[in-house]
Parts: structure tokens; C-alpha cells; sequence
């Protein structure tokens, strides 16, 4: 009859519980982790910096800018000036080269409330900035306020509304242009990583953007926006074509002297 007692042997633990007690799966999940952290911190500053490359002028890439999908770009003589009392004739609008004002724009980082001549403006790009405009009837708050983050404080980077655009915003530097519906599109950096200060790209490589004072352009009262003349209108007189300035002949015409500088 048997007792009921245990024999006192205990049974061999199976091949799979053993494997379970010897992997220290938290030791694995933890240098899962620390591996994964390491390639972000590693791998992502490499992507940006790859990325940030694709848009960097050099000699081997001198326009980074023509694989920006949408991009319009032309070419523009450049030392055509006109006086303050005449108009250019441009082709496109807003324009992004061509004659323009023997005054430029102030444009380190200035942000416009009201609309400013173009023919100031198109000076500035002359200059290599980038000259940001935008539809005020098209464009809310929240966008505009992501546009001035990409201008205050920027040099050679310039904004200010366009009356009648045919598209919410659109980026101008000398020869190119961009349009573009949403204020957060990765083409704004590009355009802008690409062509401010390109010196493969603008005529007046390291000329300033900076203010001129009451004597030549006001940056606190700058002269007023008016909408661009007819071709029909161009008599070389007041109104000049887009390719030509205001001197016989069409030779360059010298910016005005400063009183004071």
C-alpha cells in the first residue's frame, strides 16, 4: 500500500525554463535601447547635414536651387537702374530681376507691413538677398508668423505683402522665383539655403543690405507700392522695359551718392 510520501526527488526543470532563467532579456531590452539612441543621435545630425549639403552652393553645384521642384529661374543683366520717379515694365510679378532703383531695399532681416516699391526691392535681390512676399488675402496669421521666423534677424532676407499675387507666397532672389501655397513647405529652407548670397547667382557679389536713411531709402517710410506697367506703356522716359535702364543707350546707370556716406 503505498504511503502517500513524496520519494524526495524532485523533477529536473524543463530545457525551456533553464533558457529563461539565463537571458537577462531586461540586460537586452536596455542595450536595445542604448543602441537605437545612439544611431539617432548619430545618424540624424548625418542626415541633416547631408541634407543641408544638397542645398549649399559650391563649384561643383553652383545653383542647388533648379532641383527645387517649381522653381522659375531667368536670366537678368544686371546694373540697369531707373530713377525714383520712373517704372520698369517687368514680366513677371512680383519681379526677381531686371533694372530697378539705384536705391536698394533695406533688407537684413526686415519685415515690411505694407507693400514697398519693387523697384527698390529688385535692387535688394541684386544684393543677394531673398525677397519674400505674400498675398495678404490669402495668407491667415499662423502662416505669417512662420514666414517672419524665416526673416527677422536673418541677413539679406527681406518680406512684405504683394497686393494681387496669384498664389499665397512666393520667394523672389535675383533670377529665380519660387510659389508656394503653404507656409510650412520644406522649399521655402531650400530656396533660401540656395540662393541667399549664392555668389554663382546675383551680379553685386558682398554689396550691402543695409538701410540707407531718409536720403536714399527710408526703411520707416519707404516708397509705396504700385502695381507693374503695361509692356504698351514703355516709352523710355518714365516707364523702362525690363532689360534696360534709364542712362542713353542703355548703359549702367551708378547708384546715387549718399549725402553723408
Amino acid at each position: 500500500m503505498a504511503s502517500g510520501k513524496s520519494s524526495g526527488k524532485k523533477r529536473p526543470p524543463s530545457v525551456g525554463a533553464v533558457n529563461q532563467r539565463q537571458i537577462p532579456w531586461g540586460t537586452v531590452a536596455a542595450v536595445v535601447v542604448i543602441v537605437a539612441l545612439a544611431a539617432g543621435f548619430i545618424g540624424y545630425p548625418l542626415l541633416q547635414r547631408g541634407q543641408n549639403a544638397q542645398w549649399t552652393p559650391s563649384e561643383e553645384n553652383r545653383d542647388p536651387s533648379l532641383a527645387i521642384e517649381g522653381i522659375v529661374s531667368q536670366e537678368y543683366p544686371g546694373l540697369q537702374h531707373v530713377l525714383g520717379f520712373q517704372s520698369v515694365a517687368y514680366t513677371h510679378s512680383p519681379p526677381f530681376g531686371g533694372a530697378h532703383d539705384g536705391f536698394w531695399a533695406a533688407c537684413n532681416g526686415v519685415v515690411y507691413p505694407q507693400p514697398v516699391r519693387s523697384e527698390n526691392l529688385v535692387h535688394s535681390l541684386e544684393h543677394g538677398a531673398i525677397w519674400i512676399t505674400y498675398n495678404p488675402d490669402q495668407v491667415d496669421e499662423a502662416a505669417l508668423g512662420s514666414l517672419r521666423q524665416r526673416v527677422e534677424g536673418q541677413p539679406y532676407t527681406v518680406m512684405s505683402p504683394y497686393p494681387g499675387l496669384d498664389s499665397p507666397i512666393s520667394l523672389q532672389s535675383w533670377g529665380h522665383q519660387l510659389k508656394l501655397t503653404d507656409a510650412e513647405d520644406e522649399r521655402i529652407d531650400q530656396f533660401i539655403r540656395s540662393l541667399r548670397t549664392n555668389r554663382f547667382t546675383h551680379p553685386e557679389v558682398g554689396a550691402s543690405c543695409d538701410a540707407l536713411g531718409a536720403q536714399g531709402f527710408d526703411q520707416d517710410n519707404p516708397p509705396p507700392f504700385a502695381p507693374i506697367p503695361p509692356q504698351t506703356a514703355v516709352d523710355k522716359q518714365t516707364v523702362f522695359p525690363e532689360n534696360e535702364g534709364a542712362n542713353p543707350g542703355g548703359a549702367p546707370a551708378p547708384d546715387p551718392v549718399v549725402p553723408g556716406q
